[in-house]
């Protein structure tokens, strides 16, 4: 693992350990699908869960990855105290991790930007299942210039790594782009 990367946000997390525990992210709310039996979703670059612990109190099988072992210990803490057993935490950088293939009914990135992996997160969703993205676009730095501008978006990038899937919801508000999609069948 890249240990400055793992120390930059164990930091981060370390300041937050006081934080009220944070609520999912409300696209979740609006689009996702009922869990069939054994549904299967990654909350990947997850931080503290959130978004990956609701979609196991909905049903389903949870994989949640973080460089951050500050913040898995979070979500883990929040996990069994609200008794979820349907939840993996694995601390991975995510330079040096592959998804596998299909493996997916329903892929969570909320405020994660990471291009060389979309083609991996694509490819990590079964057909028929669903993409929920939503993070920092180009409008973010208008507020803050400092930011590294490798993590936002360009207007319509989103949109282009998901186009040949079946888009529900595609949106740039603000400061952030958002795509639900969901990945073809084989058959289409």
């Amino acid at each position: 693992m890249a240990i400055e990367d793992r120390t930059h946000w164990d930091t981060i997390y370390l300041r937050r350990a006081a934080d009220v525990y944070p609520v999912p992210d409300p696209l979740l709310f609006q689009f996702t699908p009922p869990a069939p039996p054994h549904a299967t979703a990654l909350d990947l670059a997850c931080g503290v869960g959130q978004n990956g612990l609701w979609l196991a109190e909905q049903g389903y099988i949870v994989n949640l990855l973080d460089i951050s072992r500050t913040a898995l210990l979070r979500a883990q803490d929040e996990a069994n105290e609200r008794a979820l057993r349907t939840v993996n935490f694995f601390q991975v950088d995510l330079d040096e991790t592959t998804l596998e293939r299909d493996s997916y009914d329903l892929v969570c990135v909320v405020r994660f930007l990471q291009r060389d992996l979309m083609r991996q997160i694509r490819a990590a969703i079964k057909p028929g299942g669903r993409i929920l993205y939503e993070t920092f676009n180009t409008r973010w730095l208008e507020t803050k210039p400092n930011a590294n501008r490798n993590y936002a978006l360009n207007p319509g990038e989103l949109t282009g790594y998901f186009g040949d899937w079946r888009i529900l919801h595609n949106r740039e508000i603000g400061s952030t782009s958002q795509i639900i999609a969901i990945k073809p069948d084989r058959h289409s």
